[in-house]
């Protein structure tokens, strides 16, 4: 057994070590076990400075949980967009591949808490079936395998999964989502890193939210998946009491960069049930990326995103920088709230137009190319003052 399969092993999950190590009423502990059970395991036990503190609200179960009873179980529909067991289709080229129930944590945010730990509703006898749907559809060029966390597997299984992807010709790339380096970094060795590395091009997502979770153990992690030729990006969940402030989120990002890990989503938190105790406003999520644009590195500054409820997909929010847009220019502010005025040139430089000639149009007629511009955005010129000044 390896050093981090005995970590799980030794992990906090039963109603008495709850009581014990937490002081959670039995009675509550007993609830939240059945409504989500824990998992922490000693690596992220250990970084818990005191309580309440950012790393133990995201692992340790909170009766507030008990409280939102009414939230959707799979706000984001990804159950109604599973065509077959352990696959969900929900944009064109890509899909997502569950491929075991199980995490190194149970995160007390999780949106696919629903199927996270039970064994049931992940199975590995849906494999098949998903590998010969990815078969089938040609269209699919991105594979993201989840779970669950797929470093849960052991290497032999994990690699299985990839060699039979790999056979499938039209998927060029593999992403792996895990929160092993963060959660439980013992799990990325060079036997995994050195079989990792030949499926490329593979690419894996990882998920720190706090500061304190960048440690020597951690950064090794990362730095080996890096050395391994793996890109590693990171999904930030916005969250009360944990990073919800511009200079917690500015400090992760730089500390993630030092050890080659590139912010990649700052998202919203999914309206989940059990969550919603820690879900900020949208302006304060808003307020961390106009306190991160323009004053430090473009590489640090993630897509805030949310997750569309109804399985709209990710859409990207940002700071209203473009005060006017009309067919002759475009208004905007920078970082530093100074107003810049850019001409809007149309299509004079269009390739369309040869030797001073119009071509014909796609409709066959000669004249300039028609241009879709979009909506017209007018900002009231007492905004524009007000910024001037």
């Amino acid at each position: 057994m390896e050093l981090w399969q005995r970590m799980i092993r030794d992990s906090v999950h039963t109603v008495d070590q709850l009581v014990e190590k937490f002081n959670i009423d039995r009675h509550a502990a007993e609830s939240l076990d059945e409504f989500f059970q824990a998992r922490i395991n000693p690596y992220y036990l250990s970084l818990i400075r005191y309580p309440g503190d950012p790393i133990w609200l995201q692992c340790v179960p909170d009766k507030a949980e008990l409280e939102d009873i009414d939230a959707a179980e799979d706000p984001l529909m990804e159950d109604a967009m599973s065509p077959v067991p352990n696959i969900t289709h929900r944009y064109p080229d890509r899909a997502l591949f569950l491929v075991t129930s199980q995490c190194g944590l149970y995160c007390r945010f999780c949106t696919r808490k629903r199927k996270v730990g039970d064994y049931e509703k992940i199975s590995m006898r849906g494999l098949e079936s998903a590998f010969q749907y990815l078969e089938q559809h040609t269209e699919i060029r991105d594979v993201i395998l989840s779970g669950g966390d797929p470093l849960m597997l052991t290497d032999a299984m994990l690699e299985k999964i990839l060699q039979r992807i790999r056979s499938i010709p039209h998927i060029e790339i593999i992403r792996i989502g895990t929160k092993m380096p963060c959660v439980l970094p013992h799990r990325i060795t060079d036997k995994l890193t050195s079989m990792l590395k030949k499926y490329h091009p593979l690419y894996i997502n990882t998920h720190f939210n706090h500061p304190w979770e960048i440690t020597p153990e951690s950064s090794k992690a990362c730095e080996m998946l890096a050395n391994a030729g793996i890109p590693v990006g990171n999904q930030m969940v916005l969250m009360k009491g944990v990073n919800d402030d511009p200079a917690t989120v500015k400090e992760l990002m730089h500390k993630l960069l030092k050890i080659r890990v590139r912010p990649y989503y700052m998202y919203m938190a999914d309206e989940t049930k059990g969550a919603n105790h820690f879900r900020t406003s949208i302006e304060t999520g808003l307020n961390i990326v106009e306190n991160l644009r323009g004053h430090t590195s473009g590489l640090a500054i993630p897509h805030f995103v949310i997750d569309a409820p109804g399985g709209g997909g990710k859409i990207p929010i940002l700071p209203n920088y473009v005060l006017h847009h009309d067919e002759e220019k475009i208004v905007l502010r920078n970082y530093q709230n100074k107003v810049y005025a850019y001409k809007n040139y149309k299509d004079k430089n269009n390739p369309a137009k040869k030797n001073g000639k119009a071509e014909k149009s796609s409709d066959g007629k000669n004249g300039k190319a028609k241009i879709k511009l979009p909506p017209r955005v007018n900002v009231k010129l007492p905004i524009l003052e007000e910024v001037e000044n």
